[in-house]
């Protein structure tokens, strides 16, 4: 549950950065998640691999070989500090990026500096991802959840004002919501590092020891760890370019998109918390030799989950204009806002049509990962972007002139195929008889696990 919060600051911090800059100007929603979401596809291969460092640590505490946790958790430092530069280097990308995009001039002015801010800051979001590890792998999932919620309390107050220009700070728009989420991560990546590298930590996880480079185990990390991080790329990718394309249709219709995406991520987030919690519990019992301990965690998180969307599904159904209207932009007529909030309750009732689904396949992800079956995880994920959604979708806008919900019932039935793939691997069993650590890892006494 822990993990569950920690991921839903996260969705707190986006959620009220866009009901801030959709109260600021239908513009700046508008380029909030083309830029934000173009900004996280590569961001989210660097922490995914930056991030399959818990899985190592919860084997290894499971294995019993704590002092192997200090080594994984610098071949991922150095990842992340080697992606932190290659993330700074998109910044040049950005004008042809949205360009290609084909969003109206001003909003592809402010999606370029939403984008460009991101990605300068964003190795101190690797960098914490990483570092985070330490905790969520061995089952210590409170000092995530706190830490994460030091920086979203510090986001949420600078954010509102940077982008209108409170108290002493400028007014900055879109560029001031990116400084806001750029200052949080660097502050919860210095909480973690100060946190984890003390001398009792040393003492029994050699987390200053073993900090030298680990040929072998980099090789290992990144061997299990990006091609599951590429199937959580090419998921924020199919969500990417089915952004960008409604985009093509219309402003409002972008916008509108933009919101209710914003909303359901009310879902998302937090179920990437069970997922990571999954894999960690699975990682934990895999490392321990004891598959059936795997089967009862998942069997349990998706009771947990299965209560948790069934009542968010109620309120996406009875009362979707409660949400809609936090994001309505003061310089949008009464009629033009009307005929938005319409729509947006349409696509939030297509949502609901998906939530289920979605919950089941984070949950199998996170068992796959949680044993190292990533290969599977990647090239489902590939084929499955390709075929149901990204190319449908163009085809269908490009050259057959499809509207909104032609493109939403796309993303519908990408979010099925998806369950339908990992739900089969995990009913397969293989990943009951994979491990992501060395097979020799020296057994130790392992104290409980909490």
């Amino acid at each position: 549950m822990p993990l569950v919060v920690s991921m839903a600051t996260t969705m707190v911090m986006e959620f009220t950065d866009r009901i801030f800059l959709a109260n600021y100007s239908l513009e700046s929603i508008a380029a909030a998640l083309p830029a934000g979401i173009a900004a996280f596809l590569f961001i989210s291969f660097f922490t995914g691999t930056a991030g399959y460092v818990n899985v190592f640590i919860a084997q290894y505490t499971g294995a019993g070989a704590l002092h192997r946790v200090g080594a994984a958790l610098w071949q991922g430092i150095y990842f992340a500090i080697f992606s932190g530069v290659m993330m700074a280097g998109l910044y040049f990308i950005a004008e042809p990026l949205f360009r290609f995009g084909g969003h109206s001039v001003e909003v592809q002015r402010l999606e370029m500096i939403y984008f460009r801010t991101l990605c300068l800051g964003a190795a101190t979001l690797i960098v914490g991802t990483s570092l985070s590890c330490f905790y969520s792998g061995r089952g210590q999932t409170r000092p995530v959840m706190i830490f994460n919620m030091i920086g979203t309390l510090l986001n949420i107050p600078l954010d509102y004002a940077l982008i209108n220009g409170i108290w002493i700070f400028p007014e900055l728009g879109i560029l001031g919501a990116g400084i806001a989420t750029v200052t949080s991560w660097t502050v919860v990546a210095v909480i973690f590092g100060v946190m984890i590298f003390s001398r009792e930590n040393d003492r029994i996880y050699a987390v200053r020891k073993n900090r030298q480079f680990n040929l072998d185990l980099f090789r290992r990390l990144m061997k299990f760890g990006m091609p599951g991080a590429l199937q959580f790329s090419m998921d924020i990718f199919g969500f990417t370019f089915f952004v960008f394309m409604v985009g093509r249709i219309g402003k409002l219709e972008l916008a509108v998109s933009n919101i209710v995406l914003s909303i359901d991520s009310l879902a998302f987030m937090p179920l990437m918390g069970f997922s990571m919690g999954t894999s960690t519990l699975v990682g934990q019992a895999l490392g321990r030799n004891c598959p059936d301990e795997a089967v009862s965690v998942t069997k349990a998180t998706i009771h947990i989950v299965f209560v948790y969307i069934f009542f968010l599904a109620l309120v996406f159904v009875f009362v979707p204009q409660m949400l809609l209207d936090l994001f309505r932009p003061d310089n949008l007529s009464a009629e033009s806002y009307a005929a938005m909030r319409n729509t947006g309750v349409a696509l939030l009732r297509l949502v609901v049509c998906y939530l289920f689904f979605d919950a089941l396949y984070m949950i199998c992800i996170g068992v796959l990962k949680g044993a190292g079956d990533t290969h599977f995880i990647m090239w489902s994920i590939t084929i499955t972007s390709l075929f149901v959604m990204i190319l449908p979708i163009y085809i269908g806008i490009k050259h057959f002139g499809r509207g909104l919900y032609f493109a939403w019932i796309c993303l519908t039935l990408f979010v099925f195929f998806l369950f339908i793939l990992s739900f089969g691997r995990y009913l397969q069993g293989k990943w009951k008889h994979m491990r992501v650590i060395e097979k020799d890892a020296v057994l130790e006494e392992l104290g409980p696990i909490n």
